[in-house]
This record gives C-alpha cells, structure tokens and sequence, in this order.
C-alpha cells in the first residue's frame, strides 16, 4: 500500500514540474535570453548610474557576455534616457515638505545588424516617502535606497522585454 502511494506521489510531482515547464515558468531573476541578445553592447551615456549598473548585472546573471566593442555585438541596447526627478507632494502648516515622491525614468532602444528590434520605449517607476527635516540624513538615506530599488524594477522591465524578441 505504502509503494502504491509513493508512486501516486512521485506521478503527481512529475505532472506539476510539467504543468510548470510547460506554461513558460521561470524563477524569478532569470529570464531565458534569445540568441539575438546573448552577446550584447551596452550603449549609454551616464555608464555609472544606479540603471545601467543594473541592468549590466541582469544581463550577465542571466547569460549574456558583454561586448567592450559596438562592432563585436550582437545586439545594441541603447539607453537613451536615464533621469530621476523628485517633487514635493504635500507640506505642513509651516510650509515644510511633508511628503516627496521620486520618480525614475529610462528610455531605451534595441537594434541589431541595423535592423530595430525594439523601437525606443520609455518606462518609469514612481514611489513616494514621507519626510521630516529633522531626521534628514536617515531620509537622504531612504531616497537612496528607493531610487536603487527603482532601478532594480527597471532594468528588470527591460530584461523582461529582452526575453520576449
């Protein structure tokens, strides 16, 4: 009785890890790159912000080799735009910022053997944080790390994107 079970089990546990494989599940963080993308240069003009530096770490983690040279590529993935801009959403009776919402904003372009694979597109992350002046450092600190996780949910957008060609 004990092997009939055990079989019913492992019989089950196939038929899910199928159903799985089958539906297009992926774990989250590696995204399947086609061969058009695998050996890409990445265009941009600020190389070190919180964007590029993420999605070049996408890139690699999920199995492309970065070309140093334009020509060498197989693909161009150009980062057009890469802004962060904040304002202030709400003040206090003293007219003090209360509340600040930062937006990040990135344009980009993909294009391969002269040929566009994706025209440029635009996409934008919006978070909003709460603010006392007395307690500036620890909220200069806050409005870091959101722009970094902004960035993180960007280049994975893009990523995203990149797998769908």
């Amino acid at each position: 009785m004990q092997l009939r079970a055990l079989r019913a089990r492992l019989v089950r546990c196939v038929l899910a890890a199928v159903l799985l494989a089958g539906c297009g599940f992926h774990l989250q963080g590696r995204t399947p790159l086609p061969a058009v993308v695998r050996t890409p240069y990445l265009e941009a003009p600020d190389r070190q912000s919180d964007f590029v530096q993420y999605l070049r770490h996408a890139l690699l983690s999920n199995g492309a080799q970065l070309t140093p040279q334009k020509d060498q590529a197989s693909a161009v993935v150009s980062v057009l735009r890469d802004t962060v801009a904040r304002r202030v959403l709400s003040v206090s009776a003293t007219n003090q910022p209360n509340q600040y919402e930062v937006t990040y904003t990135v344009g980009f372009s993909v294009s391969a053997a002269g040929k566009e694979l994706l025209p440029p597109q635009e996409l934008t992350a919006t978070r909003t944080y709460s603010f006392d002046e007395r307690l500036l450092l620890a909220k200069n600190h806050e409005e870091e790390i959101l722009r970094q996780d902004m960035a993180r949910d960007l280049a994975d957008m893009v990523m995203r994107r990149l797998a769908s060609l």
